[in-house]
């Protein structure tokens, strides 16, 4: 393949080269349920999905895993605070599974509407306690994990490689502003993977250090990434928030565990609303189903699409108002295309091969999605000028609503395979139908001086009535 993919472990562009040929398997680190989710969850979901997509379009096979965390996701860095899902269930007053059990159904109804293919296995960390205790141990046969208070710790020392992607040497890791010093820790920068559970703890499961644990955060995705996509997969995928210390401390256990692992690390960046990082405390956290109440969810994709997954993308009402006009340039021209379409007539790959070429090529380049749209646009103006023709090419106009459909449809996710009339259109179908109506009346009570004066006002603003035996229609001008 001729695909180039930033891989963030080694930093550079690599040749994508899969495991197995034909193939390509991809885990994304999924969410932690315990709230809804929110604007950087579209940014990195809508990312990864339009990777996928293109993977998809290659002609490979895919098998995408995307796990739920439902248990051991501490709150701070310092292995320290309480799990996220037992506090909300607290303020809830639910049952932990239950909490887990709503959000998640919540995110995947909001991934839905933003056009997110759903993983092919979406599995939960409580559902593999078993696996994480056998890993668990396998480290500490090795020495590389050690007991501490009925805890059980990976030990950074004995890794020397530990940093290596996200650039940090151990040395570095001291005690202080962001990691308080635990005394049970033989380095402050060791990272749980099993915590004692304190009688009374709603998460707990049985285990042979302390009698009653729960799980590290860290040890799930690497149990569960090889236990379906095997020891060595294509892409590990995740936000620019995970590379430290979520996916260096998964790389860290797979080294102890002698698994090959993820070949390629894909990071996608924050998104920021109007120029800061998005944050509760701040007040400018946004959940997705508040964003869906004043905008259509194929904007907010379009939005995400648009930019390089690499890039931080700030949100702001104005930069979305944007990319919605964006947008329906793009529909307006699919939807003219659909209409002059003519029955019986295939796809040539005659005409139009060359934004074919310079999409594929774009996203070719590390998945250049502002590169892809920029294709899309230039075929979106030639479509133009080919609808404006008297006598358009029926195979040229069928291989351009091919190409909108398969590279802005299939790949981006942004033209949808039914468009319905833009709701301004449908109000100035209805506004006509009174004009139209209006200027009948005053024609047939022989008020042609009110008449004309309909016609002539809209003549000056590019639309035309022509009276026929069978009544008045009306359309717009080239110049509109």
């Amino acid at each position: 393949m001729s695909l180039q993919i930033y891989n963030t472990l080694s930093g550079r562009k690599e040749s994508f080269n899969p495991v197995h040929e034909g193939q390509a398997s991809l885990y994304v680190c999924g969410p932690t349920v315990y709230g809804d989710s929110h604007l950087g969850h579209a940014k990195a979901y809508v990312s990864f999905d339009v990777i996928l997509r293109y993977l998809r379009y290659c002609g490979l096979k895919t098998f995408y895993v995307q796990n739920i965390t439902d248990v051991g996701h501490l709150i701070g860095d310092d292995d320290e605070g309480e799990d996220k899902m037992i506090k909300r269930a607290r303020e809830l007053k639910q049952e932990p599974m239950a909490v887990a059990e709503s959000y998640s159904r919540r995110h995947f109804e909001v991934m839905d509407k933003l056009g997110v293919i759903r993983p092919d296995i979406s599995p939960r960390a409580t559902g593999h306690i078993p696996e994480q205790l056998e890993a668990i141990e396998k480290l500490l046969e090795q020495r590389l994990a050690y007991e501490s208070n009925g805890s059980v710790y990976f030990n950074i020392s004995k890794d020397p490689k530990y940093g290596e992607l996200s650039n940090r040497k151990i040395e570095e890791m001291q005690g202080g502003a962001r990691i308080k010093i635990r005394t049970e820790k033989r380095h402050p920068g060791d990272f749980a993977l099993w915590k004692k559970a304190e009688t009374g703890h709603l998460m707990r499961w049985r285990d042979p250090f302390s009698g009653w644990g729960y799980p590290g955060w860290h040890t799930e995705c690497v149990v569960m990434s090889t236990r379906y996509l095997g020891e060595e997969f294509d892409i590990h995928g995740g936000g620019m928030d995970l590379k430290f210390p979520h996916h260096e401390c998964e790389i860290a256990q797979a080294r102890g565990l002698k698994k090959p692992f993820a070949r390629n690390w894909i990071h996608t960046n924050m998104l920021t609303i109007e120029g800061q990082k998005m944050s509760k405390s701040s007040g400018n956290f946004v959940t997705l189903f508040d964003v869906f109440e004043q905008f259509n969810p194929l904007m907010v994709r379009y939005f995400i699409a648009a930019s390089h997954y690499r890039s931080v993308v700030d949100f702001s009402e104005s930069v979305l108002g944007a990319a919605e006009v964006s947008l329906k340039r793009l529909h307006h021209t699919v939807r003219n295309l659909r209409e002059c379409k003519q029955d019986g007539v295939n796809p040539s790959g005659k005409y139009f091969e060359e934004f074919r070429r310079r999409f594929c090529q774009a996203m070719d380049d590390d998945f250049s999605t502002p590169q892809a749209f920029a294709a899309l646009f230039d075929l979106s103006r030639e479509a133009n000028t080919l609808l404006a023709e008297k006598k358009p090419d029926p195979e040229a106009i069928v291989d351009a609503e091919h190409l909108f459909s398969t590279l802005g449809g299939d790949v981006l996710g942004i033209i949808p395979e039914s468009l319905e009339a833009e709701r301004s259109d449908l109000h100035m179908q209805e506004v006509m139908g009174v004009l139209v109506e209006l200027r009948t009346n005053f024609r047939k009570n022989k008020d042609f001086g009110s008449a004309d004066l309909i016609r002539d006002r809209l003549h000056k603003i590019g639309i035309v009535f022509k009276d026929s035996p069978e009544g008045t229609t009306w359309e717009k001008t080239d110049n509109n």
